[in-house]
């Protein structure tokens, strides 16, 4: 993999009159190193401006925790090996020490991910209890992927998605904590049943809920030519078919394209809700 191209892009859509989704793409290029990149998609709700303010915060946050990895450096600067790196060069085995920082390094970023989420939750939770007559019930949803390198670690906390585009096939990565998902799950409604459930916008866990917050986190190994697309149900909900989703975003020209051709999509097809979306492609 030798790069990575981005956008997000929001709506308000067709039926309401603030946009409370708030996306975010970000990407960096170090000079002789891995890309890395930061993509959010938050989807607020609750009290006057209340869903407005939880997701612009939540986003901040996020990107807050992840500053000083997209601060620009001196391109000259070498990396440095050890003393313990060039004993194990010397004698044969830095390729098993190597192997093993690399595991160190993925719980290191999923640390880091699950750390960015849970200061995400104490600002959001933090400011409903300061503004409880603007934000008292205040919370948003929140699906995010960090990529270094070929690794993806993504998570979810609400109905906002994750997919994974590769070889012409749409998969959703995160999970819906959603009250039509669990019936989905335990066979008592139809995966399409969702889209007309009248209580099919009951999410059972957000952030500013609580104090503390559980998110899901996956891992994927991506491979040139992949796709991630976030997006909150203002998106999902209105474009049903995946099959759809993936060719709106395999024939566009660039990531941008692709995220106004999807909101286009969600509007024509009634635009019932704000649309927040990011598109990621995985250069070869």
């Amino acid at each position: 993999m030798t790069g990575l191209k981005a956008a997000a892009q929001m709506d308000v859509g067709c039926l309401r009159d603030i946009n409370e989704d708030n996306a975010w793409a970000q990407v960096y290029h170090p000079f002789g190193r891995q890309p890395i990149g930061l993509f959010i998609v938050c989807d607020g709700m609750g009290g006057h401006m209340g869903g407005e303010f939880a997701s612009y915060w939540a986003v901040e946050a996020i990107k807050s925790e992840y500053a000083d990895l997209f601060s620009t450096k001196d391109p000259r600067a070498t990396v440095v090996l050890s003393e313990e790196d060039i004993e194990a060069a010397r004698s044969g085995y830095l390729l098993p020490r190597l192997l093993k920082k690399d595991k160190q390094e993925r719980v290191d970023l999923e640390a880091r991910v699950l750390s960015a989420v849970q200061k995400a939750n104490q600002v959001v939770h933090e400011y409903a209890l300061r503004k409880p007559e603007k934000a008292g019930n205040a919370g948003t949803t929140v699906t995010m992927a960090f990529i270094q390198g070929n690794k993806a670690i993504i998570a979810n906390v609400g109905d906002s998605r994750t997919y994974l585009l590769r070889n012409h096939q749409l998969r959703q990565i995160s999970q819906d904590h959603s009250l039509v998902a669990n019936l989905v799950s335990t066979g008592q409604i139809l995966p399409e049943d969702i889209f007309t459930h009248p209580q099919r916008n009951v999410i059972y866990r957000f952030l500013g809920q609580k104090g503390l917050v559980h998110a899901d986190i996956f891992h994927e190994s991506l491979r040139a030519g992949d796709y991630l697309l976030l997006c909150s149900d203002g998106l999902w909900e209105m474009v049903h078919s995946n099959g759809i989703m993936a060719e709106i975003i395999e024939a566009a020209d660039e990531p941008a394209q692709a995220c106004q051709e999807l909101i286009n999509a969600a509007n024509a097809a009634g635009g019932e809700d704000n649309i927040g979306v990011v598109v990621v492609k995985v250069a070869g």
